[in-house]
């Protein structure tokens, strides 16, 4: 505005107030508003030119042309140094290109979202005899599209198997669109959710398939094993002379399994994972320290989902030596049966899901056959009891034994 009003108070032939035109009287000061007046064209055009380079990079910055736009936004500010306030958007400074880019990702993010009724749409417009996949390439064996539909989807059942091995269901959903639409069936996820949580998974309220219960209700995972590492240094005894006294680290492992039939297998060793994963691939395992037991599901009020297990050591039955007790009278040991209470809440940390189990509860119970009695004894949880961490084991679902 500054500079408005005082081109307008150098215009010849008007007063400083702007209202009354003064006399034209001759005078010698014209040569000197003539240089005036070529000073503030040279400034005009030179706005101008800054207010071309700035738009033009900010153009280039929309495009991802960082290295561009910052030489242009030099450009014009050395022309103006103020010109970014200078200048009246006429449209959005994000541009017009990078809306309608915005908008175009909208469409294609809907558009992946409904996938499944694009394809259902366009197999119910083609020929009644176009199967529900054709083979790419002329091929003189029988192809698989000629297979009934009841047989495909026998088979994708036999992917998923009864270890629920939804990656694989997944990955075959990506070759064709008719194995697209086979691998979104309700059924195969509504069994799988059933084998999950139960009758509790009756309702499929508040979520909108049961695909879509599977990803987001937290589970534990079927396809690795839960793995915890623990270290500590403890006080050895004392030498012999009395001059020292040795440390020792100690650093053991705790492994769970968890199986989809509500079997769940843990093991606690120093061996490292390399050599005990692979022995834990089925339940019929020899390893002789392994806990087997049961788990289940339970979600509180607090909207936590926490996972509580009662496991036990496998009951071996010895054959009874006769002969070792045949001269003297042998003294009766009383049986005892031996339980392992687990309460772990279940968490996700970092982009994995339901990847992690925090302890919250460790107790054993000692049960006594002859009178029944049970003798409880509770573990503080302390910072020996370290978070389990989930890793996927391909192995485990490298094969299928039952269809699911």
């Amino acid at each position: 505005m500054f500079r408005a009003q005082w081109m307008f108070e150098l215009a010849p032939g008007m007063s400083s107030s702007g209202l009354e035109p003064l006399p034209c009287r001759p005078s010698s000061r014209g040569p000197g508003l003539k240089s005036v007046d070529a000073r503030v064209k040279q400034e005009i055009a030179k706005e101008e030119k800054a207010k071309e380079l700035f738009l033009k990079a900010v153009e280039e910055e929309q495009n991802g042309a960082l290295y561009e736009a910052i030489k242009f936004y030099r450009l014009a500010m050395q022309l103006v140094p103020d010109i970014e306030f200078k200048i009246t958007y006429t449209r959005s400074p994000d541009g017009d290109g990078v809306g309608k880019r915005c908008v175009e990702d909208n469409k294609e993010d809907d558009k992946m979202a409904d996938l499944l009724s694009e394809f259902q749409q366009q197999l119910a417009l083609q020929e009644s005899s176009v199967k529900l996949c054709q083979p790419e390439v002329d091929v003189s064996q029988t192809h698989i599209s000629v297979l009934p539909m009841e047989v495909l989807m026998y088979i994708f059942r036999w992917v998923v198997s009864s270890d629920l091995d939804l990656r694989s269901l997944e990955q075959l959903s990506l070759v064709c669109r008719g194995f697209y639409i086979c691998a979104r069936d309700p059924e195969i996820w509504h069994q799988v959710c059933l084998k999950i949580w139960g009758r509790s998974c009756n309702k499929l309220v508040p979520y909108a398939s049961w695909r879509e219960m599977f990803l987001e209700r937290p589970r534990v995972r079927f396809d690795g094993v839960y793995i915890s590492k623990t270290k500590y240094i403890r006080q050895g005894e004392q030498s012999l002379d009395g001059f020292y006294r040795a440390w020792h680290q100690v650093e053991y492992y705790r492994y769970l399994r968890f199986f989809p039939d509500g079997q769940v297998m843990m093991l606690t060793t120093p061996e490292d994972p390399q050599s005990i994963v692979p022995r834990l691939r089925t339940k019929n395992t020899r390893t002789d320290a392994i806990l087997l037991g049961h788990y289940r599901l339970s979600q509180e009020t607090d909207n936590q989902t926490k996972v509580f297990a009662v496991i036990m050591k496998k009951k071996e039955e010895k054959p009874i030596d006769y002969h070792k007790y045949r001269y003297f009278r042998r003294v009766p040991v009383q049986e005892t049966d031996h339980s392992f209470h687990v309460g772990l809440q279940l968490c996700s940390s970092g982009r994995q899901r339901f990847n992690k189990l925090v302890w919250i509860h460790h107790s054993c119970h000692i049960t006594y056959k002859s009178t029944g009695e049970t003798a409880v004894t509770t573990f503080d949880i302390d910072k020996m009891y370290t978070p389990l961490f989930f890793a996927r084991v391909k192995s485990f679902t490298a094969f299928s034994e039952k269809p699911l």
